[in-house]
């Protein structure tokens, strides 16, 4: 069982700096995609969440369904029975009920609220700074287990998972996967009695997480914890790491795309046929050439650009940016916006915009995310990028 203890690494990232005791290049390596690592020790995750941070997100800032689930010793509790209008002027019907949601609490069950990378900011920004690390899309979700309690019975996740323990303890029993690498239409419900035979064995790790521990599992391991003597809070990072059988998908549909432009692939099959056992000769000959020809690269970029969203924009900063322009004003690239020029087009989370040659070397400037002067990029360059959304004020 992979155990580290973490130590100070000049330059480290979010990764390696406060997740994993040992170097990213070692992780990649040994571990990513293939164990669970357990991080004793690993950081002091209180800048993140905590206990505060559950009772202002359930009871003063008005979220509504999806973003918290109630679960009980592996059941989910109906949306109905947590949910209610919040009066005059906020009569959506679906929003959390604080009572409802105490009560439940009280009663045993464990609240989860979801999608933390877009209501709490702390998490949001950690979040956002690990997934450009990874290269993969990241998901923040927290657990809050009364004393003695679990909310899900043994599974395995589609997506990896960093598991951060906010506060209390959980202990955690791991077991190795029943189906390796799961894609996401692969769910441990599929094979229950697989997970409920491999959960029956030992335990490839049974461990209590403290405050300040990480455990890391691959997709597909399988897991259920427990809180012990207190509220156990615990954050989990959900990675939906791209695939290979992803890449492939995106490489059949650019090849399909280009077969639209082949007559003899859309021409209508022969009057009376049975089957296609006489025709697959020529649609395996064209779709080999076409895939052999086919370059996936634009989708799998629009696909990654529309798994995230930019960093966040304040609509009045903005515009007072736009108003107090000037040659000295301090500009910077927006946040997690997957920019990237393609020839005189610059592609990103909110559109794409293109450019006349004289632009492109201020463009390719601002592409290194350091701070630059409307003065240094053009200041009509600098109020055309302000507008799309494309940069912000560097104090934003």
């Amino acid at each position: 069982m992979p155990s580290q203890d973490p130590g100070e690494q000049d330059g480290a990232g979010v990764l390696d700096g406060r997740l994993v005791g040992i170097g990213r290049e070692e992780f990649a390596r040994d571990v990513w995609g293939r164990t669970a690592l357990l991080t004793q020790g690993a950081s002091d995750f209180s800048d993140l969440f905590s206990a505060d941070a559950v009772d202002e997100l359930i009871s003063r800032r008005g979220l509504r369904t999806p973003f918290l689930r109630v679960a009980k010793e592996g059941t989910t509790a109906a949306d109905s029975t947590f949910t209610s209008p919040a009066g005059v002027g906020a009569t959506i019907s679906d929003q959390l009920d604080d009572t409802a949601l105490w009560r439940a609490f009280a009663d045993g069950a464990t609240l989860v609220l979801q999608a933390l990378h877009r209501t709490w900011e702390p998490v949001a920004e950690f979040s956002s700074r690990l997934s450009d690390e990874l290269g993969h899309p990241v998901q923040a979700n927290a657990y809050i287990t009364p004393p003695q309690n679990r909310g899900f019975d043994d599974h395995y996740d589609v997506h990896d998972v960093f598991v951060l323990q906010i506060a209390g303890t959980k202990r955690w029993i791991i077991h190795e996967p029943v189906h390796q690498d799961p894609l996401r239409d692969q769910p441990w419900t599929d094979r229950r009695s697989a997970v409920s035979e491999a959960a029956a064995r030992d335990a490839y790790l049974d461990v209590v997480l403290e405050p300040g521990d990480a455990l890391y599992l691959p997709r597909g391991w399988l897991h259920a914890a427990q809180a012990q003597g207190a509220v156990s809070i615990h954050l989990t990072l959900g990675v939906h790491t791209w695939t290979r059988h992803g890449l492939a998908e995106q490489l059949a549909e650019a090849a399909l795309r280009l077969l639209r432009d082949d007559p003899s692939m859309r021409s209508t099959l022969p009057l009376g046929v049975d089957g296609p056992s006489g025709e697959m000769g020529l649609i395996r000959e064209r779709l080999t050439a076409a895939i052999a020809e086919a370059d996936p690269t634009p989708l799998f970029h629009r696909t990654r650009r529309g798994q995230g969203r930019p960093s966040p924009l304040g609509p009045l900063a903005q515009l007072a940016a736009v108003d107090a322009l000037s040659p000295e004003t301090s500009v910077r690239l927006r946040g997690a916006l997957e920019a990237r020029l393609d020839g005189s087009r610059l592609f990103t989370r909110v559109g794409w915009l293109d450019f006349a040659p004289a632009d492109l070397p201020a463009v390719t400037r601002l592409l290194d995310g350091a701070v630059h002067t409307a003065d240094d990029l053009g200041v009509e360059l600098t109020e055309r990028l302000l507008r799309a959304g494309v940069i912000l004020p560097a104090e934003q």
